[in-house]
């Protein structure tokens, strides 16, 4: 009689692990921890969740462009600083050569003589002046004396009588005798008070009557053959004495000053 087989029992897919027991927890509790140092030349991918990843916000353009801004302007004030200061001094060293090389000086003037009339009368009053310009001091140097010049001769501060100065070139190491007539208002006497008119009699009489001759001249300075300087007014103040007031006269000079401030450094 064959035997007689019985079907196993099917084993199930998984099978959950026993649960530890007091023993194995404690064992693992007090097992060493086993090294977890990394390998040389390991490299690890750590993902950060985005709702933990801190983030940095770009730069501000409008900031970054500032510094950038800031440094040009220092460097185009720079450089227009130091063109300035290289411009200046080119000056200061054409001026310096050109001094050294023409020595220019300014010409003096005197007044020569001077036909007076009509002082004491209810007349206008006429004068002639003889004025000398001297440019003998400038071997290099000529002087353009332009048009549009005025020449006063004044009493004790009260005018006399004005004039035009004469256009014309005066040449290095020349001496000029200008003549011009001067004459006090038209239809109007010499404003003279009556202790003034009584002073200039006295001194009519003793034959020293102090004067002031005054010109302004727009003048232009030649340097050699061609350079030029710009126009310039030039002030001219002389102190004369005549010895008469009803004819021709001989001018003693006491003095001429002359100014022009542009020009400080010739005149």
């Amino acid at each position: 009689m064959a035997d007689r087989v019985h079907p196993a029992p099917l084993l199930p897919l998984s099978i959950p692990p026993a649960p530890p027991t007091d023993n194995s927890v404690a064992a693992a509790e007090t097992a060493p921890l086993r090294s977890t140092a990394a390998a040389p030349g390991a490299s690890y991918v750590v993902h950060v969740p985005k709702d933990q990843a801190l983030r940095v916000p770009p730069p501000d353009r409008k900031l970054a462009a500032r510094p950038a801004r800031r440094r040009m302007l220092r460097r185009a004030c720079c450089g227009a600083c130091c063109a300035l200061l290289l411009l200046l001094v080119l000056a200061a060293a054409f001026v310096g050569a050109a001094y050294l090389v023409f020595r220019p000086r300014a010409p003096s003037f005197s007044v020569t003589s001077l036909s007076v009339a009509g002082l004491l009368d209810p007349s206008p009053a006429q004068l002639d002046a003889a004025v000398r310009a001297d440019n003998g001091a400038n071997r290099k140097v000529g002087v353009d004396y332009l048009g549009g010049g005025e020449v006063s001769v004044s009493y004790s501060g009260v005018l006399l009588a004005t004039g035009r100065w004469s256009a014309f070139y005066q040449a290095p190491r020349n001496v000029t005798l200008i003549s011009m007539p001067l004459s006090g208002r038209d239809g109007v006497g010499v404003a003279l008070t009556d202790d003034q008119r009584g002073r200039l009699a006295e001194q009519a009489a003793a034959g020293a009557v102090p004067l002031t001759v005054e010109a302004r001249v727009p003048v232009r300075v030649r340097l050699g053959k061609v350079l030029r300087t710009w126009t310039v007014d030039v002030w001219a103040r002389c102190e004369v004495t005549v010895d008469r007031i009803d004819g021709e006269t001989t001018a003693a000079n006491r003095g001429c000053r002359v100014k022009a401030k542009p020009l400080w450094w010739w005149w």
